[in-house]
């Protein structure tokens, strides 16, 4: 049976996140110990206890989403050797979870750029200037032309196409309320803002990623033990400058995480484990494609509870 590991980006993270796991499991404190050796401060410790909107930070939330994606994937890899994917992809920032996963580069260089992602990202649109919002209810094509007649002189742009049927808009903060309200004249079943301190994935954007764009030139990236497919492009990279371009593209280009299940499904696997906090893309992966099983491991129930099939 072929499987894959998916990773779960920002959105996924919760205060106590981990923490019954980290109790059985000392790999999960291990994992964070090196994280918080790169960042300089105690990473664990402001995931278990906050305050929330620390943890919320842009560039905190995504060395902590790493972190936890790692740490689980190390569990499952000590506790079933034999569960080898055959895909790997992650969701925004879990694309970075992956590549970890792979091979592609090691913790340490993940966090570190990670954090400057998320740096770069909050550097790029100062807080409460940008927005992101989920339109549910409408199809892709009628939330991208409702971006198009509501920009303006601004950026406002679909973003993130979740299921069929959810699509996540992103930009400045104004366009975005005036394509939420198009949205729900146009007949959308619910318009949701999101908690975000960043409009990731749009225009706005691009500076961050032509910064990003430096700083992964100086870095050495190995080909990945297992295929990752890319959320811009559905496509997987075996060079490194190839995966580097990837995630440049990624910081103000859709996700297209639709594409990448089906292209999944059409490359024969079955069954997907979301790796990460939270039961996120197992929620979207079902809405997607209910045939394509999924098993999300996230706490001691969920890994006690797991299920390995031939």
């Amino acid at each position: 049976m072929k499987t894959a590991f998916i990773f779960p980006g920002q959105g996924s993270q919760s205060i106590g996140m981990l923490a019954d796991l980290a109790q059985e499991q000392t790999l999960v404190t291990q994992v964070f110990r090196q994280a918080s050796d790169v960042l300089g401060y105690d990473l664990w410790q402001v995931v278990q206890q906050g305050p929330e909107a620390k943890l919320n930070q842009t560039h905190i939330t995504q060395p902590a989403m790493l972190a936890s994606g790692i740490a689980v994937y190390r569990v499952l890899q000590q506790i079933q050797p034999s569960l080898v994917p055959s895909l790997m992809a992650g969701h925004s920032l879990g694309e970075y979870t992956a590549l970890v996963a792979a091979g592609v580069i090691t913790l340490e260089q993940g966090i570190a750029l990670v954090a400057e992602r998320g740096r770069l990202m909050q550097q790029a649109v100062p807080a409460g200037e940008g927005a992101m919002a989920a339109v549910l209810g409408l199809d892709d094509e009628q939330v991208v032309e409702l971006c198009h007649a509501s920009c303006g002189d601004q950026v406002v742009e679909a973003v993130n196409f979740n299921t069929p049927g959810q699509v996540v808009i992103a930009g400045n903060k104004a366009a975005v309320d005036r394509a939420m309200k198009l949205a729900e004249e146009k007949g959308a079943k619910k318009v949701v803002p999101l908690a975000v301190s960043v409009p990731s994935h749009c225009a706005l954007m691009k500076p961050a990623a032509d910064q990003l764009a430096q700083t992964l030139s100086s870095m050495i990236f190995a080909k990945p033990s297992v295929p990752v497919l890319h959320n811009v492009s559905v496509e997987a990279y075996n060079e490194p400058e190839q995966i580097k371009a990837a995630l440049v593209a990624q910081l103000y280009r859709p996700v297209q995480w639709v594409k990448t299940i089906e292209a999944m499904k059409s490359q024969g696997v079955e069954k997907s484990y979301e790796l990460g906090p939270g039961k996120v893309l197992t929620g979207l992966n079902r809405r997607i494609d209910r045939r394509m099983a999924i098993e999300p491991i996230f706490d001691l129930a969920s890994l006690s509870s797991l299920s390995i099939e031939d």
